[in-house]
């Protein structure tokens, strides 16, 4: 699954419109216009002429969207005195993108580690409350593991069925 597949799909689970897709951009530190969302969010074709006029989303726009998304369902935090001003748990490689969208999702939507095991369970997987806390934990930890195309694509698939019911 790529960036624009992540996009596509966490837009539809979370009936994001075009405006608040940009709005979202911008809070994460990104300026997108309406037109380039209608080109990140256009699916990638067989034909290579076609896919030209797609855009592809990049790992720091999608983590700019992320955060973004934080900001945009639960507002601006101030850093606490002695903490530094970054992002915790940026997108770096293309191996911790799964990782890092189920971790950022579940804190713009405020879910516990049971809401996304029901969530999850919504799209038919079923995971041990384990496994989960092994998917979420910071990347080096030894008990990391990383997040497989296939738990995220039913988390989104298991948003869209909770969001959109």
């Amino acid at each position: 699954m790529n960036n624009n597949d992540i996009l596509i799909r966490l837009r539809y689970a979370l009936d994001v419109s075009n405006t608040e897709m940009a709005d979202i951009f911008k809070l994460g530190g990104i300026e997108v216009t309406k037109e380039d969302i209608l080109l990140l969010l256009k699916k990638a074709n067989e034909d290579e002429a076609e896919n030209e006029l797609q855009m592809k989303c990049t790992n720091q726009m999608l983590d700019s969207f992320l955060n973004g998304l934080i900001i945009y369902k639960r507002g601006k935090q101030d850093p606490k005195p002695g903490q530094p001003q970054g992002q915790a748990g940026s997108i770096m490689t293309n191996e911790n993108v799964n990782n890092i969208l189920l971790k950022k999702v579940k804190i713009a939507l405020a879910l516990t580690s049971e809401d996304m095991l029901d969530i999850l369970e919504d799209a038919g997987v079923i995971v041990s409350k384990g496994e989960l806390s092994a998917v979420l934990r910071k990347e080096g930890h030894k008990n990391y593991k990383p997040c497989m195309d296939r738990y995220a694509r039913n988390f989104l698939k298991g948003l869209a069925i909770k969001y959109r019911a």
